[in-house]
């Protein structure tokens, strides 16, 4: 197989043998590279024989001698250097399945790649793998790699994603684990689908592959209100979701007993809508489930607090924050705080209803250009706008609707600033915009 490389980085070791961009990578050791596992699977030694075409056909077989980790750095047309495998489910639960018509066509794409896994932290299904695939990944030791489990109950796990094949997780997990494979896991919750004794059975039987399964997340599931022809779904609510935090709540006790860690942790959505506060920062250990929301609420706290003594004595300034409903309290606490350790900065905290999705969709990753525009019609923006970066298309400056952050500042003459609402990020980007008093 012909992989085209589209980048070699400087003082790379493909630059000093002269591997160039537009030259083909055919075989490493004598074998071919099919996909970015083999290529990092085969570059995994010391000494390694590289046959590459060059752009005028010539074919050169170079001997490199290096680091047994070390890479030839050089990029590919596409990551993972063959067309990423489409989801094969009709979940349920399928935030692309309710998504509105004429948005970007790589949005409406379903993922469900191994290989994405590993590389990128995407969570998959394994339901489109073949026994071969499985192999692979431990014969590679791909790891850890994320999956979506939901259910461990065959039956359920089918209907959920209706897909006859998707009740074999528990076997497939099960040999994962057997094999040393690290594998982190997440539940989509569904009222009265998968939760109350379901619930409880499936991180139970999670629990048992401790510790190759490292730990779980358990996120509420996201409706939107293009759900036409759908399955009738139910939405989590105060009662409900107080009924979740002591049902898992129960388990932790459990589980902290025997091996000192929650193992379950619960998305920080719960706690909103149950007005409970979050655990404690202990209780998150390393923050490693922040992509499904776990935690967000409590390293924002910490981060604030930790960083407020380098908030700037002699800085003044107007801003504006945004923020979807979700997140606003603790957006609007922060600002509070930030204004009495300097009373000359003054915060705007401007909450988005998400008019685009629908209003029961409140995280602020899905909040689009134009609803932002519609929020801020009816204030007075400060000297600068602050924008979470996890509103974006990564490494791009646009929104989900194609708005972009230029746009945004030519209709209103403000500067966009991009910032991470980490905590420490944005006491330093307002060091940064801030004028001294």
């Amino acid at each position: 197989m012909k992989n085209k490389i589209c980048k070699v980085l400087p003082n790379s070791i493909g630059e000093e043998v002269g591997i160039e961009a537009g030259d083909f990578l055919l075989t490493i050791n004598g074998n071919s590279v099919n996909d970015i596992i083999d290529y990092k699977y085969l570059m995994a030694d010391e000494c390694i024989l590289v046959e590459v075409e060059k752009d005028d056909g010539e074919i050169w077989e170079i001997e490199i001698e290096k680091e047994y980790h070390e890479d030839l750095g050089i990029e590919f047309n596409k990551s993972i250097m063959d067309e990423a495998k489409s989801c094969q489910n009709k979940c349920i639960f399928c935030f692309i399945d309710q998504l509105p018509k004429g948005m970007r066509e790589s949005l409406y794409f379903k993922d469900d790649d191994s290989r994405l896994s590993f590389l990128q932290g995407n969570f998959v299904t394994l339901t489109n793998m073949k026994d071969e695939d499985i192999d692979r990944i431990i014969r590679y030791r791909i790891s850890p790699i994320n999956v979506s489990v939901h259910t461990t109950n065959p039956e359920l796990r089918q209907k959920m994603l209706n897909n006859r094949f998707a009740g074999n997780i528990y076997e497939r997990l099960t040999r994962l684990s057997e094999a040393g494979i690290t594998i982190n896991c997440q539940i989509v919750l569904c009222p009265g689908v998968n939760d109350g004794e379901e619930l409880i059975k499936t991180v139970e039987d999670l629990y048992k592959l401790y510790p190759s399964v490292q730990n779980l997340a358990v996120v509420p599931v996201g409706v939107t209100k293009y759900r036409e022809g759908l399955f009738s779904m139910k939405l989590f609510n105060k009662e409900s979701s107080i009924e979740t935090i002591k049902l898992i709540g129960k388990l932790q006790d459990k589980f902290i007993k025997e091996i000192n860690t929650p193992f379950v942790r619960l998305s920080d959505e719960f706690y909103v809508l149950s007005e409970i506060d979050v655990p404690q920062s202990d209780f998150y250990e390393g923050f490693e489930q922040l992509e499904d929301g776990v935690g967000m609420i409590r390293i924002f706290r910490d981060n604030i607090d930790q960083n407020l003594e380098l908030l700037r004595k002699d800085a003044k300034g107007k801003f504006t924050f945004i923020t979807g409903a979700l997140a606003y309290e603790e957006i609007f606490k922060a600002k509070e705080i930030i204004e009495g350790k300097n009373s000359n900065i003054k915060i705007d905290v401007v909450k988005v209803k998400n008019n685009f999705f629908g209003e029961t969709i409140t995280v602020v990753g899905l909040i689009t250009g134009r609803d932002i525009l519609n929020a801020l019609h009816k204030h007075e923006a400060g000297e600068y706008i602050f924008i979470p970066k996890n509103m974006l298309r990564a490494g791009e400056e646009i929104f989900l609707d194609d708005v972009t952050i230029e746009d945004l500042e030519k209709h209103y003459g403000k500067k966009i600033v991009i910032c991470e609402y980490t905590g420490e990020d944005l006491i330093e980007k307002l060091n940064d915009h801030c004028k001294e008093e």
